[in-house]
């Protein structure tokens, strides 16, 4: 697995990290089903019947993903204000992913610029990577464009603001990611996908889905950017 992730990654200048995951759980002190349930009470509050699959929703971007296409604006942007906001409370509680820290610092030493991708929104990215001094190291920060959730990933969009903003060809970027939404926006991005298989059902999807290195650890990530590829970016 290492060899084969050196090759991978011995021409690359850029790493781009999803953020729930591969950094942080960004929910794993606010769960992520309670903020769904409260904007579930958001779309309530502004008439919205909620049927019975979308009240048990336990995944808040889910839910900003149904309301979305019902296509009630007003509606979209309440709901989109109120993840914000609770995805910036939900990081002061974030807990740091094992090693996501030791990969952005070798990837920075190896030469390579870093940069987050996220469906969470860039304000409380930006929270969590200055609360963790990790905010000089880390940049851009493309987070989910603003009550827009088609453009999320896995629209290959938010990977193709953040290779345009490095100024690198898509093929001498990675992105590293926890979900199958990653895996697909980076295909459709001409990106090479690292799946990080933080679960133990992950690693076979995520290998049908078209990924080219699959981990269990961001601990291997960081042994190979540390010791196989000496000036790898430069």
């Amino acid at each position: 697995m290492s060899a084969d992730l050196g090759r991978l990654l011995g021409g690359v200048g850029a790493v781009l990290l999803d953020f729930d995951g591969p950094v942080c759980s960004i929910f794993a002190g606010y769960p992520a089903p309670q903020v769904a349930a409260e904007l579930v009470d958001v779309l309530r509050r502004h008439g919205v019947d909620v049927p019975p699959d979308l009240a048990s929703e336990p995944d808040p971007l889910e839910v900003l993903r149904r309301a979305g296409a019902a296509g009630d604006d007003y509606v979209t942007r309440a709901v989109e204000d109120a993840l914000c906001a609770a995805e910036r409370r939900a990081v002061e509680t974030a807990e740091p992913t094992p090693y996501g820290r030791e990969v952005i610092g070798a990837a920075r030493q190896a030469g390579m610029s870093v940069a987050v991708v996220s469906n969470n929104s860039a304000g409380s990215v930006t929270a969590y990577l200055a609360a963790h001094r990790l905010a000089e190291y880390v940049s851009p920060i493309i987070g989910r464009a603003y009550a827009d959730p088609d453009r999320m990933k896995p629209s290959p969009e938010p990977i193709l603001q953040a290779i345009s903003a490095i100024g690198q060809p898509a093929s001498r970027c990675v992105l590293i990611g926890d979900s199958l939404s990653d895996i697909e926006a980076a295909r459709a991005a001409g990106v090479p996908v690292i799946g990080f298989a933080n679960r133990p059902h992950k690693g076979e999807a995520f290998w049908a889905a078209g990924a080219d290195a699959v981990i269990v650890s961001m601990n291997t990530l960081a042994h190979v950017l540390l010791d196989g590829l000496p000036n790898a970016g430069r």
